[in-house]
């Protein structure tokens, strides 16, 4: 009897340095985040609980004290202000990477390469995240703008509350197009479906993600170790098959 009680006490240390991180992701990244996980997991023996959402809302939801420990956010200011406000750890921002936006729609060439088909505006309906609370929203504001089109298409303009809701609405045909993330409409470096333009860089300002911790992960091993795994080439490469820069 004393062997199964040896080996029972030899394996308390590891259990007890295995933490459990509750990690807010921005909604772009979640399909990244989800391909990330199994492989963090089994290396470092931590779980990650993973949550998915318009970054302006985990704002107030961390601000509120949501007990998230990491922040993956879609903009590089939301980290910023959590750090001034003592509500993220200083020295652990930093950009995991750039997004880029894309209008899609899952029909075959119902979008051309050049992005033509928003001075056409014969549609129904173009979908976009909500400008205030998605940086995607903004982005693709900026560019309706950039192209003189915002006053014409305004009528046209459907709004999800975050980038996850914006490509429901366009995969369901509720709206004809939308601006989405490219990396929602791509995998292994590959358009899933569809038809897409994605938008010059030069339209909008860089969607620069940063990552922070946050307080209630300060003293959390885990919440370290998963911030230095997105920081890793094979993290990276993962990334980039999503479509994401750096």
């Amino acid at each position: 009897m004393r062997l199964p009680v040896l080996l029972f006490c030899a394996l308390l240390p590891l259990a007890a340095h295995a933490d459990t991180i509750p990690v807010a992701v921005a909604a772009n990244f979640m399909p990244v985040m989800q391909k990330l996980a199994p492989g963090f997991e089994k290396q470092s023996g931590h779980t990650l609980q993973l949550s998915s959402g318009a970054t302006g809302k985990f704002y107030a939801q961390i601000r509120a004290g949501a007990p998230f420990m990491v922040l993956l956010a879609a903009d590089d200011s939301t980290p910023l202000k959590l750090e001034q406000e003592g509500l993220g750890i200083t020295g652990t921002r930093f950009n995991y990477a750039t997004g880029q936006l894309a209008l899609w729609s899952p029909v075959d060439g119902a979008v051309d390469k050049d992005g033509a088909v928003l001075k056409l505006a014969n549609f129904r309906k173009l979908a976009i995240a909500s400008p205030k609370a998605a940086p995607y929203g903004q982005a693709a504001m900026e560019t309706l703008q950039a192209l003189k089109l915002d006053a014409t298409l305004a009528p046209k303009l459907v709004q999800g509350e975050s980038i996850a809701q914006t490509y429901q609405f366009v995969a369901t045909g509720n709206a004809d197009f939308g601006f989405v993330a490219l990396s929602q409409i791509m995998e292994n470096g590959k358009l899933r479906a569809g038809s897409v333009w994605i938008v010059p860089a030069a339209l909008h300002q860089p969607i620069r993600q940063d990552a922070i911790l946050l307080k209630p992960g300060a003293n959390s091993a885990g919440a370290r170790a998963l911030l230095d795994y997105l920081k890793t080439p094979a993290a990276r490469a993962v990334m980039q098959q999503y479509g994401y820069r750096f």
